[in-house]
């Protein structure tokens, strides 16, 4: 836990520091670029205001509950709501989401997300990749740890990834460097105190056995306080814990300009201003908070009313400089009462999203920030003696919006029960393809260098869509 004490100061470097920051697991830092980088990607991202907010729905969202309404499948595959008119002539989406529906043609909605790892966590949506892949050298890196590698410099006073995930992509630290490196983690801060959600006795297990670094993975001692801060070298012997974590084979470097970073990042103030909602417009904050029809959480794991905000927060982690902020909206694995709980939990998720996209658009940010929301896997098409809909792999659905994309269009389509994929299946891969092409990178000819020594292409085997530009 990181925690800065202390009164505001203003030092001679006209740096303000406040007593704010409240947060773990911080990783930063950045090498030189691999000789197959190409030089026109990096040219082309170090200076724009490129981003990517990549929101997960925790736990596997349904089909049609979402963008794939069936009204003429039986009644015990359509369920208990219907479609509404969006926007895009001819175009239905679930009557859960008048909202987006009001605004469809900024959107991209994906009805035939394929090939899920069928695994619960998150880190098929924050790499594209399988959780075994290349996991004798650490596995595949995280999106926005990846960016951190190619982009973030010892310099930023935000770090290139941040990640506010809760839930199942927390306990299984979804958003993880993989064989790039500890230096390359994301800045982790803890939001329970802003957003409650309950955990699973279960993962409240899990958690607990995988101890504390796995959701804090940098943690200072609590008498560091400001005036400490500013002296390199006693935040230095702060950090020295992971120093002797990490092996001299190379990695050395980077945590050494993981260090620098650090120091500019924790005396800049601009993350912790960032993470400081009270300094955003009531008025501002009224609109990413959806109303509440009960009292009563659909689920003791669900989000409440006040859960869009994390995307207000994910905005200002965009304007402070970060580069891809990871968030997550909990609870659909409903394998019981599944309609009592989407009844509840779609509104907010209709709302959290079309207060992010109209506030991007009239920011003027919405061209440069993409927007993904998605799950590790549908739901199944027949509804389970429990009134609950179990996982399904085969198909599931996605959003997208924004990144100068051509929106207003539906890609692909599914069978008459929302259940199988009968033209243009769209894999993670694809989906992460478009989104390093939306931030300037050709993830096909980007290359990083494992552990081994051998270049690992960003992605393989994916296309960026077509239809989006």
């Amino acid at each position: 836990m990181i925690r800065f004490q202390g009164a505001p100061v203003q030092h001679c470097d006209g740096l303000t520091r406040r007593e704010f920051l409240n947060a773990g697991a911080i990783g930063f830092g950045g090498l030189t670029l691999a000789s197959l980088l190409k030089a026109e990607a990096y040219a082309g991202i170090k200076n724009s205001r490129k981003a990517v907010i990549n929101i997960h729905l925790d736990g596997g969202p349904p089909q049609w509950e979402t963008l794939d309404p069936k009204p003429n499948a039986p009644a015990e595959i359509r369920g208990e709501f219907g479609p509404i008119s969006t926007s895009i002539p001819g175009v239905q989406i679930s009557e859960l989401m008048p909202k987006v529906a009001s605004i469809a043609e900024q959107f991209v909605f994906i009805r035939t997300l394929v090939e899920s790892a069928g695994r619960h966590d998150a880190f098929q949506c924050q790499s594209g990749y399988g959780f075994k892949d290349l996991a004798s050298l650490g596995g595949r890196p995280a999106m926005g740890s990846v960016i951190n590698k190619l982009f973030g410099s010892p310099t930023d006073s935000a770090p290139a990834f941040v990640d506010i995930m809760q839930g199942r992509p927390l306990v299984r630290n979804s958003a993880r460097p993989g064989f790039l490196g500890p230096a390359y983690q994301p800045f982790r801060p803890d939001i329970s105190k802003m957003f409650e959600r309950e955990l699973e006795a279960g993962m409240k297990g899990e958690l607990r056995r995988l101890g504390a670094d796995h959701q804090m993975s940098l943690e200072l001692n609590e008498s560091l306080t400001v005036s400490r801060i500013d002296h390199r070298q006693s935040l230095l012997s702060g950090l020295d814990r992971i120093q002797r974590k990490v092996d001299a084979t190379g990695m050395m470097d980077a945590m050494d300009e993981f260090h620098q970073q650090a120091t500019g990042i924790l005396t800049s103030g601009k993350l912790a201003e960032a993470m400081d909602l009270s300094r955003e417009d009531p008025e501002v904050i009224q609109k990413f908070t959806a109303p509440s029809s009960s009292d009563k959480l659909a689920s003791y794991t669900s989000e409440g009313p006040n859960a869009p905000q994390k995307f207000l927060l994910a905005r200002r982690l965009i304007e402070a400089g970060v580069r891809v902020v990871s968030v997550s909206i909990s609870d659909f694995d409903t394998h019981r009462d599944h309609f009592g709980r989407i009844n509840t939990l779609m509104p907010i998720v209709d709302f959290g999203l079309h207060a992010l996209v109209t506030d991007l658009q009239e920011r003027g940010m919405l061209d440069d920030v993409t927007i993904v929301a998605w799950g590790e896997f549908g739901r199944t098409p027949k509804v389970n003696s429990n009134g609950g809909r179990d996982h399904w792999p085969r198909v599931g659905p996605c959003f997208l919006a924004g990144g100068g994309m051509k929106t207003g269009q539906v890609i692909g389509k599914t069978d008459r029960l929302a259940a199988e994929t009968i033209e243009r299946p769209v894999t993670y891969k694809d989906v992460f393809a478009t989104l390093y092409k939306n931030l300037g990178i050709d993830a096909s000819q980007v290359a990083l260098i494992d552990p081994q020594g051998r270049p690992q292409y960003i992605l393989d085997e994916a296309q960026p869509l077509a239809e989006v530009g």
